[in-house]
This record gives structure tokens, C-alpha cells and sequence, in this order.
């Protein structure tokens, strides 16, 4: 039985740089043969921008689908389950679906949607990721040109004209697994690492709270966290009814920087994030030390880990792979002529203490 492919859910309310996000991932998918389902607004062109000097590798003009009518859950039986089977019988298929939707239609019934027959055997909701602007939220505005989602939500007939954008932003909260603090280069340290905080009190046990400007996160962060969202929608469910029926989230999405034109998101790289590799002796109970392993996680608050480790009397090499404390081990392949030992790769935001982290995963 063929694997299921992931599909990320990006959701965030205009200007909070969710096609900045998109762009720095496929410019950066190392291969990975990524596509889109983008929604059409007003202006086509500014979201077929983002595959402008994308990886050519990532992305095909084919792999972008753009829903005609700018919506995705109120037509998921006319639009979206034919887009996505599109994208599914391509041949290759791709390693993984990114949707984006606009913060005005909230992501769950998007999610519930993957349990349609036909969708579910085939794909998975990898996770959702809500992109948020830091300076905004910390305000109390949650949007930056807080008129302009207005005028965004009056061009639509379908959506609800009157909920405060506080509620709308607390149901993104609600079915987050990731939530992206963007824009943070504009925001005193300080700020932001309290507003994380904030967040990930308000937010579901386990989800991931990142701080990144112009979004620039790194791809292994992004993508792979292997929720499951559609198995898990009770965890998630809104915190608000929008609606007197339903048909609650018709979206149209929008080009996500109108106000944070800074041109200069080569320099940020990946500065807030860290990366580096731990070597130690092989293991001798990798139940045991899949336990450790999230310990250590949890301590300091790492996002990904990832590698190898030989284990005593063993042929076979035990691959490790953790997504927040969510720890999976499985034996992959001969060790063959590799060296006995593990090789971890540890990410997380920028700060981790190397030496002590470096220290509780060779214990």
C-alpha cells in the first residue's frame, strides 16, 4: 500500500506574509517536488509570482492549482476534491501538497474534508501551519491594514461581515499545530519571546510556536510534522460559529506583504533558527532512548531532531526521527560498512544550548 502524500494547510489573515513563507520554502525544497493549491483573488498575478525563481525542481507551472472561484470549503465537492485528485494522478506525484487559504476561512472544515471519500486512503493532513503577524497580534490589531481584511471580507458575500477578527484569529489558534510568529525583526526581542509564550498558552498541548522574519523557516521545520489533522478534529474544533449553517468559509486569498516591503530576505537566512549535528556511542534499548530523546526535547524545546544510531548487537541501522516530543524509531536498512555510533541533527530557534543539549543526548 502506497504511503499517503502530506499536504500542509497554511492559513493566516492577509498581509501576515503566508505567500512569503510559500516563496522561501519552494526556493528552498531541496528537491522535493512540492504543489500548490493556491486561491485566486482580484489581482492573479501576485500569487502566480511566487513561482518566480522558485526551485525549478520544486515546482511546475502543472503542480499550481488555482481554485477558479477563490474558494475552497464551501465548494469542496466542486472544486477542491477535483483539484486535489488532479494533483494526485500526476505522474510523478508530488512529495507533498501545500494548500494556502485565507485567515477569513477557517481551516477545520478544510481539514474535515480530507476524510472524503477518495481523499483518504490517497493523502494526509501533514499539519496546519498559522502564519501570524507579530507586530499586529502583539498590538491586539491581529492584522496589519486591519481595513483591508475588512474590504476583503465585504468583497465576499458568503462570509460573515461582523465577527471581531479576535474571534476569527482565536479559531486559526484553534486548529493550529504550528504557529508562525512573522515579522519579528520588527519587533523588540523581548516582545516577540513573550508573545511566543502568550501563544503557546493559548494554544493546544504540543503545538509548535516559531519566531521567523520574512518567512524564512526552515523547510524541515515546515513540512513533515505528521499530525494527521483529519484524524484529530475533535482537539480542534471552532471556538466561535461564524455562520448559521455550514457553509462557513468561503475564501479569497490575497498576496500576504502589501505593507512589509522589505527586499532583503537573503540577509535574515535563517538566523533565528539553529541547527547542528550530535555525534555519540551507539544505544543499547532504543525504547529507552526514544524516552531520552524526548526528554531532552522537551528541556529545550527543540523542534525537529533527526539521524542515525547503531544499536548493540544489531545489524541494522535504527533511524530517529522527532517532531516535538513525538518520537518515531524504526530500523531501515544494513549498517553495512557505516561506522557503529548515531549521528543526531537537532533544530530549533536560534539560542539552543549546544553544549548542554550535546551533553543530555550522549547520557
Amino acid at each position: 500500500m502506497a504511503s499517503k502524500i502530506p499536504a500542509t494547510v497554511v492559513t493566516g489573515f492577509l498581509g501576515a506574509g503566508k505567500t512569503t513563507l510559500i516563496r522561501h520554502m519552494l526556493q528552498n525544497a531541496n528537491g522535493k517536488r512540492i504543489a500548490l493549491i493556491i486561491n485566486e483573488f482580484g489581482d492573479l498575478g501576485v500569487d502566480g509570482d511566487i513561482l518566480k525563481g522558485c526551485d525549478q525542481d520544486a515546482c511546475d507551472k502543472d503542480d499550481v492549482v488555482e481554485l477558479s472561484n477563490g474558494c475552497i470549503c464551501c465548494t469542496v465537492a466542486d472544486d477542491f476534491i477535483p483539484s486535489m485528485e488532479a494533483l494526485l494522478a500526476r505522474d510523478p506525484a508530488p512529495d507533498h501538497i501545500v494548500i494556502e487559504t485565507s485567515g477569513l476561512a477557517l481551516p477545520q472544515p478544510l481539514v474535515r474534508a480530507f476524510n472524503w471519500p477518495g481523499l483518504a486512503s490517497r493523502v494526509t493532513v501533514d499539519g496546519v501551519v498559522t502564519v501570524v503577524d507579530g507586530v499586529a497580534v502583539d498590538e491586539g490589531r491581529f492584522a496589519h491594514n486591519v481595513d483591508a481584511v475588512d474590504a476583503q471580507r465585504r468583497a465576499d458575500e458568503g462570509l460573515d461581515h461582523e465577527t471581531p477578527l479576535s474571534e476569527l484569529f482565536e479559531d486559526q489558534i484553534a486548529c493550529a499545530d504550528m504557529i508562525v510568529i512573522n515579522k519579528t525583526d520588527l519587533m523588540k526581542p523581548e516582545a516577540a519571546a513573550a508573545l511566543a509564550a502568550r501563544l503557546k498558552s493559548e494554544s493546544r498541548d504540543g503545538v509548535q510556536v516559531v519566531r521567523t522574519a520574512m518567512g524564512a523557516l526552515p523547510v524541515d521545520v515546515l513540512l513533515g510534522q505528521g499530525i494527521g489533522a483529519e484524524n484529530d478534529l475533535e482537539s480542534r474544533h471552532e471556538v466561535h460559529h461564524h455562520h448559521h449553517d455550514d457553509d462557513d468559509d468561503h475564501d479569497h486569498d490575497d498576496d500576504d506583504d502589501h505593507d512589509h516591503h522589505h527586499h532583503h530576505a537573503h540577509e535574515h537566512g535563517h538566523d533565528e533558527f539553529d541547527s547542528f549535528v550530535v555525534e555519540r556511542a551507539e544505544i543499547d534499548d532504543p525504547a529507552a532512548f526514544a524516552t531520552q530523546l524526548a526528554d531532552v526535547i522537551r528541556a529545550h524545546d527543540i523542534l525537529r531532531l533527526k539521524g542515525f544510531t547503531s544499536v548493540a548487537g544489531k545489524p541494522m541501522r535504527l533511524t530517529v526521527q522527532a517532531v516535538g516530543p513525538r518520537v518515531d524509531h524504526y530500523y531501515d536498512q544494513p549498517l553495512g560498512q557505516t561506522p557503529r555510533g548515531a549521528r543526531l541533527v537537532v533544530i530549533g530557534q536560534a539560542g539552543l544550548d549546544r553544549a548542554a543539549i550535546t551533553a543530555a543526548l550522549s547520557a
